[in-house]
């Protein structure tokens, strides 16, 4: 069986119909592209169980042995990355990344010294009690996924989360991220719009269009006529 797996999943929002099968590995970098308005962000929110199912949605979940089609996003197990990262801006980079662990109970000044320790290899140290206002945006997505991986998270869900930054500081975060990947043996779901990202950060491409499968395949074989 496959570490995360979509199975006949089905659920219509209007005339939109998402309508997809795929599996991922455990340890890929798996990227889902396509054109605007093809299901991408659609379908993460629905791994993530930001949408949950209606009584007249069909299709299974399953992230390892467990099947989380139907569970509240608390209990998936999942962490996501959003394209804006949604920092708290009246708290400081540390208790940003300590606000998951707060959440799960761990009292506030134990979670503040995993977070100090945690910031390190994402290159935050120096802006340890910064307020997150006042952050770049390169900096902001990497306190965004810290606090998604301090809490360890089985699966990252990365929905276009460099797509805001300039050309040169968006393949440094991408191979900040590669880094990060080695590091904390995340497996991860990544939607982009860049070919020349999926193919440098993937183990495998899926191209998504009209809320189905239409391609799926290694990254050396992934070109522009794919999206067709």
């Amino acid at each position: 069986m496959s570490f995360f797996e979509c199975r006949e999943i089905k659920r219509r929002f209007g005339n939109f119909l998402l309508d997809i099968s795929f599996s991922v590995d455990r340890g890929d970098f798996y990227c889902i592209t396509g054109k605007s308005g093809s299901g991408k962000s659609t379908l993460l929110s629905v791994i993530a169980g930001l949408i949950p199912p209606a009584k007249s949605d069909s299709g299974r979940i399953f992230l390892g042995e467990r099947e989380i089609t139907d569970l509240p996003p608390g209990k998936r197990e999942i962490g996501m990355v959003f394209q804006q990262p949604s920092l708290f801006l009246n708290m400081s980079v540390l208790d940003n990344v300590a606000y998951g662990l707060v959440c799960r109970g761990i009292k506030k000044k134990d979670a503040r010294i995993q977070a100090e320790e945690f910031l390190e290899p994402f290159g935050l140290s120096h802006l340890l009690h910064e307020s997150a206002e006042t952050v770049s945006g390169g900096e902001a997505q990497r306190i965004a996924l810290a606090r998604t991986l301090i809490v360890r998270p089985k699966l990252i869900l990365l929905d276009e989360p460099m797509s805001a930054l300039d050309a040169p500081l968006r393949k440094k975060m991408g191979e900040e991220i590669l880094s990060l990947k080695e590091k904390f043996d995340f497996t991860a779901l990544m939607v982009t719009h860049d070919i020349d990202e999926a193919k440098r950060l993937s183990t495998k491409v899926m191209v998504m269009g009209e809320g189905r499968k239409k391609w799926e395949g290694l990254p050396q074989d992934f070109d522009e006529s794919r999206l067709l």
